[in-house]
């Protein structure tokens, strides 16, 4: 991420400038959360950030490292751990959980790469590491690493080589 302008502007150029207020609002704050040096600010920012996730259930921590060009689509109830890392110009729709698991050969949060697209009701845990260029379908669980150009469907999970797996769901890609 280069700066709270830049990556503001890639955010909002993702959603065709179809974004409706409470997604301005919501991308405007986190931004500034993760930019803002002064300190009474960054509080107030944080705080106004905590109250406006709240209204939809967007249980999103200010700590996430996100990419530019975050595409949060049909915004409700959506859980990330605030160790995920997740790169840019990546898609994430209602009801997607992504996790940390606490036990086992997976023990740790996922890092996901750029130009993902994460469907409805999709749940990722662990120390898991999701490739570029990925498409993870609705209702699918993924608890083991996934190379990039893959298309990912299921329970448990299957994967599919596909050049371009995103092409046509991941659009308005910001460079």
């Amino acid at each position: 991420m280069k700066s709270s302008k830049y990556s503001y502007h890639a955010d909002l150029k993702r959603y065709n400038g179809n974004a409706d207020t409470y997604i301005r609002i919501w991308l405007y704050l986190y931004r500034k959360c993760c930019y803002c040096k002064t300190p009474i600010l960054n509080t107030l920012y944080k705080v106004a950030f905590r109250l406006w996730s709240n209204r939809r259930g967007l249980e999103i921590s200010t700590t996430n490292p996100i990419g530019g060009g975050i595409y949060i689509g049909h915004a409700y109830n959506i859980t990330i751990n605030q160790n995920a890392i997740i790169g840019r110009n990546c898609n994430i729709h209602k009801g997607v959980v992504i996790g940390q698991a606490n036990r086992g050969s997976r023990k740790g949060f996922p890092t996901i790469g750029d130009r993902v697209w994460i469907g409805i009701n999709s749940a990722i845990v662990g120390n898991v590491t999701i490739g570029d260029d990925v498409m993870i379908a609705p209702n699918s669980f993924v608890n083991v690493d996934i190379p990039s150009h893959s298309v990912v469907f299921g329970n448990p999970c299957v994967i599919k080589h596909r050049d371009w797996a995103t092409e046509g769901y991941v659009n308005n890609i910001v460079e």
